[in-house]
């Protein structure tokens, strides 16, 4: 069973995942943090960095955005077209005070303004929308071949002329007329914000997207959600209006002003997952390190002996351990280049069998993730896409 906690103290609402009564997901969103990942702006180009093949971008915010050449550059299709070669002077590709359709894939940190991307994307329950493109994907957790055969026929066939799309895993088992009713309305949204786009003054928002708590519910819906539990009447009203819009047939149940985290003994896995180390239950642990370039994870026998065989023993909190780890990815929402620091392994099976253990409980993370294996340094190296930037 699995249940929506939506539990909102004073600026801050904490949103969290639960399964059989175990947090598997958590979220945050502060309303006095001005969020503006998501949103489409015509913006102003300021500066233009020939030796970083980068520019800054006037959106009408605090701080300009950056945007790199690529993200200006027409997304290519590498199977259409696989010899095409990328300008590499951005200068010949814009120039200062040209006017641009932007949209926020990061947001600005104390350090850093947002960064920004011509490559609009526009997400629905079933699909991830690219205007200007041709490009089609599709989920890779959709493994049967005759549905991925089935899909891409029935998008192809619904799909306008121009528009590219990532099928999701939602899409799975769906008829084309579900697919369709899905896509249009997002199509709609498109050719309202070109409308507004050319009659708009730089810098300005055209478009300002999925509140957090719309997305993620968009997102969560459907996939075997049987109750919502909410302690605002304001929240709770939005996610009535979104499940009868996404037409499921989901319990709400509001419990104004309650602490519910409290109430249904969420609180205390919360502090838990805060915590840099980790027990396992063979008595081994982890810990977890985030730094600003990537997280660095640890993995130490601790109180665990094991049997008489090392070798046995060392795969054992390994094998123990890639359950933890990939709980808490997902848990923790981690996202970006990962480096697991196992216990040395001398056997090779035993490190192909971890990764194939890392792979398999990441079948449960609705994130896209990538194992590399394992480094000369017999460091495991994987990234995961932090969710908060979408499927």
């Amino acid at each position: 069973m699995k249940e929506i906690f939506i539990n909102k103290k004073d600026s801050i609402s904490r949103i969290v995942l639960v399964e059989n009564g175990n947090v598997i997901e958590k979220y945050e969103e502060n309303e006095k943090k001005k969020r503006l990942e998501g949103k489409i702006y015509l913006g102003k180009v300021q500066n233009v960095l020939q030796g970083m093949q980068a520019a800054f971008i006037d959106i009408g915010e605090e701080k300009n955005t950056f945007i790199h050449l690529k993200d200006i550059l027409p997304k290519v299709n590498v199977v259409k077209t696989p010899k095409m070669q990328e300008e590499k002077n951005i200068k010949k590709v814009i120039k200062q005070g040209d006017n641009l359709l932007v949209q926020v894939k990061r947001d600005a940190t104390n350090i850093k303004g947002a960064k920004v991307s011509t490559h609009i994307s526009l997400p629905s329950r079933y699909f991830v929308v690219m205007p200007n493109t041709d490009i089609r994907t599709i989920s890779q957790k959709i493994e049967e071949e005759e549905e991925r055969k089935r899909l891409t026929q029935v998008v192809d066939g619904i799909l306008p002329k121009n528009f590219g799309a990532i099928i999701r895993t939602s899409a799975e088992g769906k008829t084309r007329e579900e697919l369709e009713k899905d896509l249009n309305p997002v199509i709609k949204i498109w050719q309202d914000i070109e409308g507004q786009a050319r009659k708009a003054e730089t810098p300005q928002v055209v478009y300002n997207g999925q509140t957090f708590i719309e997305k993620l519910l968009t997102d969560l819906v459907g996939k075997e959600i049987e109750k919502i539990v909410v302690n605002n009447r304001e929240i709770a009203n939005k996610v009535k209006k979104i499940i009868e819009v996404l037409e499921e047939n989901i319990v709400l149940e509001l419990r104004e002003n309650e602490n519910i985290f409290k109430t249904y003994d969420i609180e205390e896995q919360l502090e838990k997952s805060e915590q840099r180390k980790i027990w396992l239950r063979c008595g081994g642990f982890i810990t977890i390190d985030k730094t600003e370039a990537l997280t660095a994870i640890d993995v130490n026998s601790g109180r665990y002996i094991g049997s008489k065989d090392l070798e046995q023993t060392v795969f054992k909190v390994n094998k123990e351990a890639s359950e933890e780890i990939a709980k808490q990815l997902r848990l923790r929402d981690i996202g970006g280049i990962i480096i697991i620091d196992y216990i040395d392994m001398n056997d090779e099976e035993h490190k192909r069998q971890i990764i194939e253990n890392l792979e398999e409980n990441f079948k449960k993370d609705r994130s896209k993730t990538q194992i590399i294996g394992f480094s000369k340094l017999n460091l495991l190296e994987m990234t995961r896409k932090h969710m908060k930037g979408g499927e």
